[in-house]
């Protein structure tokens, strides 16, 4: 096997367009956050659907901008799934807070309703669902479940550009929603965020907030348009996104759709590939297919009909020239959580399961149809000469 021949797990969709637009940044002279960073924030509000986006320099900003706008304390605790990225838990941390963890849903890696509203007690405050791989949560009985309890809902959209939920636009559902940029993402800036809500104050408030709690339009303090002047209203972050940034999501948001198109074909090509093997699971989805965004594929193993685990069968992907990846390693198995809330292994079964069987396969709107091709048939092959029991 050549390095050319190796199918990585990820790989960007950069063109021109992207170059140019950069280029164009550059001989401005006006590098960090300005037009071009206005200019993507109004293009992605249109695109979304809500009153209000705000660009930042990561998803874990916009989500601890959002805490911020509630006003979370010490003492507050905010209900998150197991089964995600440290990030959305940490920025809970940042505020005194406590992350409250949830399982997931039974088959499936999205947060359990159930399991959270058994976890609500007086000093719950929020719930952050995240939408894992594409697939929308459950939205209906999270909001029902939070006016219940008077909680703030804030979406962990990392994955779901775009995606929807009967019908309607992730991003224009809740109150505030966060979303990702990061090289690996549907559509990147290398690293970026975006805060989306329709809520006139929390937009203001995370708008000052982000960056270190100026008023106005900060970033104009050394444009023609500016002044000199400004004032601190509060102590705020550093998280704004500069143009040079921003100029690539521009371009990347002009093709989203058409990215968002490709991996549909991608997932409907493995899923029905996949299907003719009952080794392995195919992507929970709850939703529609075509509300999903597809911003991974996760084939679960089913070890009883196996002679080998997740990981040796991701070691033979990766012998036969396929990159992978595992998402996510439950945030209760981290030593931290262990130490600092007590957490074991075995308090989430849900997510404990989907954990130990899953694989993040490669999808990418540059992935070819012979990539396509190579990928399932290693899977094919490790499945075929694994088997516990011979095909009748």
């Amino acid at each position: 096997m050549t390095n050319d021949s190796f199918i990585p797990f990820h790989r960007p969709s950069i063109g021109a367009e992207e170059s140019e637009a950069v280029q164009r940044v550059l001989s401005s002279g006006w590098l960090t956050t300005g037009p071009v960073a206005i200019e993507f924030e109004k293009h992605f509000a249109a695109y979304v659907g809500c009153k209000h986006a705000l660009a930042v320099n990561s998803c874990t900003a916009a989500l601890q901008l959002a805490l911020d706008a509630i006003d979370l304390r010490p003492g507050d605790e905010v209900l998150v799934p197991s089964y995600t990225f440290t990030a959305t838990a940490e920025v809970v941390t940042y505020f005194g807070a406590h992350p409250v963890l949830c399982d997931s849903v039974r088959g499936g890696f999205n947060i359990d309703p159930a399991d959270a509203e058994r976890r609500v007690t007086a000093k719950t405050r929020a719930i952050i669902p995240v939408h894992i791989a594409g697939e929308s949560c459950d939205l209906d009985p999270l909001h029902a479940m939070a006016a219940r309890h008077g909680l703030h809902v804030i979406e962990d959209a990392a994955h779901t550009l775009p995606a929807w939920y009967h019908g309607r636009r992730i991003g224009t559902i809740s109150e505030m929603t966060a979303f990702s940029f990061y090289a690996t993402k549907t559509i990147t800036t290398g690293e970026g965020g975006m805060l989306a809500t329709d809520n006139d104050r929390y937009a203001e408030r995370a708008k000052m907030m982000r960056l270190h709690g100026i008023g106005g339009d900060a970033w104009k303090r050394y444009s023609k348009a500016g002044s000199w002047f400004y004032e601190v209203h509060r102590a705020g972050y550093k998280m704004n996104l500069p143009d040079l940034l921003a100029a690539v999501g521009v371009a990347q948001l002009k093709k989203c759709d058409q990215f968002w198109q490709r991996r549909s074909q991608i997932a409907a090509y493995y899923r029905e590939k996949f299907s003719q093997l009952e080794e392995v699971q195919l992507p929970a989805c709850a939703v529609d297919p075509a509300e999903h965004s597809w911003h991974l594929f996760i084939l679960r193993l089913r070890p009883e009909l196996l002679s080998i685990g997740r990981d040796e069968f991701i070691e033979e992907l990766k012998a036969a020239g396929i990159g992978t990846s595992v998402h996510f390693i439950p945030l209760h198995r981290h030593p931290y959580y262990i130490e600092q809330y007590h957490y074991q292994e075995g308090d989430f079964p849900q997510a404990e399961d989907s954990y130990s069987r899953c694989i993040s396969l490669p999808i990418y709107p540059d992935l070819s149809e012979a990539q396509m091709a190579q990928v399932v048939g290693a899977v094919t092959k490790i499945v075929s000469r694994s088997r516990k029991f011979a095909a009748v």
